[in-house]
């Protein structure tokens, strides 16, 4: 069974940054590419970020998101960050983090993903 847990998350200002870490438990964590959804209430999860297994080829929403996001991987740790600089009140939202079991990239979709931790709350606010 594969877990995911979130964490990171607070209320930050305007401006802030937040580094958000999703720990994988169960399976292979080399065999997965991870990636980061963001969802606010009444919308669909929307792509952040993806990683693949080696690490090495991070993919982002759009250019404008990797302006300010930044996404890694520590294989020794089972661990993918996400740090989003420059946080503005338009990014608060719940962000999740999922395994792709299928795709060395991540995909951008949520039908791409089979495991999803429970979420971690990021309020923009001043």
């Amino acid at each position: 069974q594969v877990q995911l847990v979130e964490s990171g998350g607070g209320l930050v200002h305007p401006g802030g940054s937040l580094r958000l870490a999703c720990v994988v438990s169960g399976g292979n964590f080399r065999d997965y590419a991870i990636g980061w959804f963001r969802q606010v209430p009444g919308e669909e999860r929307q792509f952040v970020a993806s990683i693949n297994r080696a690490g090495d080829r991070p993919r982002y929403e759009d250019r404008a998101t990797q302006e300010r996001v930044s996404i890694s991987r520590d294989n020794a740790r089972n661990t993918v960050y996400l740090q989003v600089n420059n946080l503005k009140p338009e990014d608060t939202a719940v962000y999740y983090c999922g395994v792709d079991i299928l795709r060395d990239f991540g995909g951008s979709w949520v039908t791409d993903y089979r495991y999803w931790g429970q979420g971690t709350q990021v309020t923009v606010s001043s």
